[in-house]
């Protein structure tokens, strides 16, 4: 594991543990050239899954990236980070058990979107103006209005 602070690939474990969920191994290291210690997860990957993006291109999945835009969304929102990475590892794990290596980027966006509704109407309404490309204030009054619908 190469060392974000001095590049050096030699580095040390110095503790190994389960994350609390189970889904990752938390490994504390040491570099053996500057001293820095560093935190790095290690998760579990049943297969290789690629994105197929709405202009037809494919991308490696990454789900950081994932994890980014949700906490974008939940941003300032009274939500515990340990809550949306547990969110995210269910996401990832309804996407490998489809069966499918690709994708689409529909797909993914929908399941965030979801995920999102059930933890935090704020930022389910944050990430459909993003993800659905909101570009009037008529969008927005539609969107809420049909939340509103489905609470009657």
């Amino acid at each position: 594991m190469r060392c974000p602070f001095c590049g050096n690939d030699d580095t040390q474990v110095k503790d190994s543990r389960p994350t609390e969920d189970n889904t990752a191994i938390r490994r504390r290291r040491q570099c053996t050239n500057c001293a820095g210690r560093f935190t790095t997860f290690e998760r579990i990957q049943l297969r290789e899954l690629s994105v197929i993006k709405s202009n037809g291109q494919r991308a490696p999945f990454e789900r950081e990236k994932m994890a980014r835009s949700m906490q974008i969304a939940l941003r300032k929102r009274p939500v515990e980070p340990d809550r949306v990475d547990h969110i995210v590892t269910g996401i990832v794990r309804r996407l490998e058990s489809l069966g499918e290596t690709e994708i689409p980027s529909t797909v993914i966006g929908e399941m965030v979107m979801e995920a999102l509704a059930g933890l935090d109407q704020v930022a389910y309404v944050r990430f459909a103006s993003v993800y659905r490309n909101f570009g009037e204030k008529k969008d927005f009054e539609e969107f809420i209005g049909g939340l509103a619908d489905e609470r009657d």
